[in-house]
């Protein structure tokens, strides 16, 4: 059997684009040798200072919540309750529009049969400190200058290269979703290579 390769996403439960690509990676995992891993950056963390519009302040604010519930259920029980969880959340996020708030945190924890009071972390400071060696980890390689969702991968050569995105909507299926693996680890493992980009003509679509 050939290894699987582990690939990092770091997700933010808020963004309905790093929720498209997780799904595509789950995708790329069923017809690649990689093996997805989930961590946890956030967008209040990286907006922290910066002049945002009021609707946009607003929610970072809201946004603090689940991203502690998520580091709070990793400590927990370690690294891999992460992808059940944000599978979770987001459904109901993304998929439900469900408001932000302790109701919605309480239904993704018993979603996946964890402790309820974990929901208690998103009004709690006790967890920013890990939340922000989790968020640093994940953005350093990349910058601050982009958002969620980052992926760090084995390139073509074996060496890790790091990058924003994919942005893409729908998520591809099956083996579409590898050959776009392939291209992005292609770009993405060529020296000097850093963007590529063109204007969005529709919204997310969680198909």
């Amino acid at each position: 059997m050939t290894e699987r390769v582990a690939v990092d996403m770091w997700f933010d439960p808020l963004c309905p684009w790093a929720w498209i690509t997780s799904r595509w990676l789950l995708e790329v995992e069923q017809v690649r040798d990689v093996e997805i891993r989930f961590h946890v950056m956030s967008l209040s963390v990286l907006n922290e200072g910066r002049d945002l519009p009021e609707q946009y302040q607003d929610l970072m604010q809201k946004g603090w919540g689940p991203v502690r519930v998520c580091i709070a259920a990793e400590q927990a029980h370690g690294g891999e309750v992460l992808a059940r969880l944000y599978t979770a959340l987001g459904t109901r996020i993304h998929l439900g529009k469900e408001e932000l708030g302790r109701e919605l945190l309480v239904g993704a924890l018993t979603d996946v049969g964890l402790d309820p009071a974990l929901a208690d972390a998103a009004d709690s400071t006790e967890y920013d400190e890990a939340l922000r060696t989790s968020h640093e980890a994940g953005m350093r390689p990349v910058g601050t200058d982009v958002g969620t969702p980052v992926i760090h991968a084995p390139g073509p050569d074996g060496r890790q290269v790091a990058f924003f995105g994919p942005v893409i909507t729908p998520a591809p299926k099956g083996e579409a979703a590898g050959k776009l693996w392939d291209g992005v680890l292609l770009v993405a493992g060529t020296p000097g290579f850093y963007e590529l980009k063109r204007t969005r003509e529709q919204g997310p679509i969680f198909d």
